[in-house]
């Protein structure tokens, strides 16, 4: 059976924005695995207006053909007043059968580690018909970055990290046999 395609959605597009490090961290994480094909999917590079507010035809149409040719996700989330970026639920909503039927992991940080992020996030994923697996590494910014900007993850979290994905490949190999 071929390797399943695992992309790790970066959720911000804020300049100055720390998710590419976090992204870059689970990523050599992932790839010390070697059980999947990681790569990093940067929901800026796809220049998403807001939805309904100008033809983007050309940029969801490049959104849902990245999204449909992956099997899984992990989302590294950041929490914007106790919620997920606006960027992220623009990008959520711009595609629809390209989501489902797929698994999902979240990666969030924040004061409390992005948690009440990652909440809302399971609520919109469930809409999306996505699976979001249980094992959820929570990132607090006071103790795995410096000043807020640099990320120095704690060990601790390549435990939740690696349970994350395990789920995650599990649950992608399932759900592809829905599609």
């Amino acid at each position: 059976m071929s390797k399943l395609n695992i992309g790790i959605i970066l959720g911000s597009t804020r300049q100055g924005r720390v998710s590419p490090q976090v992204g870059e961290w689970v990523k050599r994480v992932a790839d010390q695995r070697g059980d999947a094909n990681y790569e990093i999917v940067d929901i800026a590079e796809f220049k998403l207006p807001l939805l309904g507010e100008a033809d983007a035809t050309e940029q969801a149409t490049a959104w849902n053909t990245k999204l449909a040719s992956l099997d899984g996700f992990v989302f590294i989330v950041s929490e914007y007043n106790h919620s997920i970026t606006a960027s992220l639920k623009n990008a959520l909503d711009y595609a629809r059968d390209a989501w489902n039927n797929k698994a999902a992991g979240i990666v969030s940080y924040g004061s409390v580690g992005g948690a009440r992020a990652a909440e809302h996030l399971r609520g919109i994923l469930g809409e999306l018909s996505v699976a979001d697996v249980r094992v959820h590494p929570a990132l607090s910014l006071f103790t795995d970055f410096e000043n807020g900007t640099v990320f120095k993850p704690a060990d601790m979290h390549l435990t939740n990290v690696n349970g994350m994905l395990d789920q995650v490949l599990a649950w992608s190999g399932a759900l592809k046999t829905l599609r």
